[in-house]
């Protein structure tokens, strides 16, 4: 069986996503900060046949997100797919006229190097098999200039940039790389619309299979302009 680890692991779309590859057989591993959350979540997938278990981790340690990675790997042996869409920050969104080092630091540290800290614990792995994905969901703020979002968008935009060159370096190694920028607010599941996470979590299984687009907005066509409150 392969393995999914879903790092930022919630309730909305996280929960969505697991049950998604789930259904296709996959061993599901949760990795979030609130262990609660995970066990829920867990009871929730093994109801309805999915192998899950939940990991706990604080995406700001290095130490924690290493460690989570090992007792999963020790679990179930292996992760073929990552995927990262945690939402972290000791700080709300902030408009860039209001930015500071502490509240920019700390999206920067959220995102970046917490992703550097999850995929050099898979990597390696990956690239002795030569195959395996590296999943990134993340918000427009990653592709376009939001002042509102000033802290946020210096750390998506840095976050794309490392997802864009993982994506050039492991391309040709067999090692699927996938960025999706998502200009919505997730609603309940069930509505069967673009903003639904079931729907959102299609479009993922989706693009994992047939992997012809590295890098999309979602839904396609959608700019900061076009965001449907």
């Amino acid at each position: 069986m392969k393995t999914i680890a879903i790092i930022g692991a919630g309730k909305g779309f996280g929960l969505s996503l697991a049950k998604r590859f789930g259904k296709e057989g996959f061993q599901v591993a949760l990795v979030a900060r609130n262990a609660v959350k995970l066990q829920e979540m867990v009871d929730e997938l093994k109801a309805a046949g999915i192998e899950a278990s939940s990991f706990t981790a604080d995406i700001y340690s290095k130490e924690q997100i290493e460690k989570a990675i090992t007792r999963v790997k020790e679990k179930y042996g292996h992760i073929d797919v990552l995927e990262f869409s945690p939402t972290p920050g000791n700080f709300p969104p902030t408009s860039v006229l209001e930015l500071t080092v502490e509240n920019a630091r700390d999206q920067f540290e959220g995102y970046v190097v917490s992703a550097i800290h999850a995929v050099n614990a898979v990597l390696p792995d990956m690239l002795s098999k030569k195959e395996g994905a590296l999943l990134f969901t993340t918000g427009l703020s990653a592709l376009y200039p939001i002042p509102m979002m000033g802290n946020i968008g210096i750390a998506m935009s840095g976050l794309r940039n490392y997802i864009a060159n993982l994506h050039s370096e492991l391309s040709l190694k067999g090692i699927f790389v996938g960025h999706r920028s998502l200009g919505l607010f997730i609603k309940e599941p069930g509505t069967g619309t673009f903003d639904d996470p079931d729907v959102i979590a299609d479009m993922w299984y989706q693009a994992y299979t047939e992997k012809n687009a590295w890098e999309e907005e979602y839904p396609k066509g959608v700019t900061p302009q076009t965001v449907v409150f």
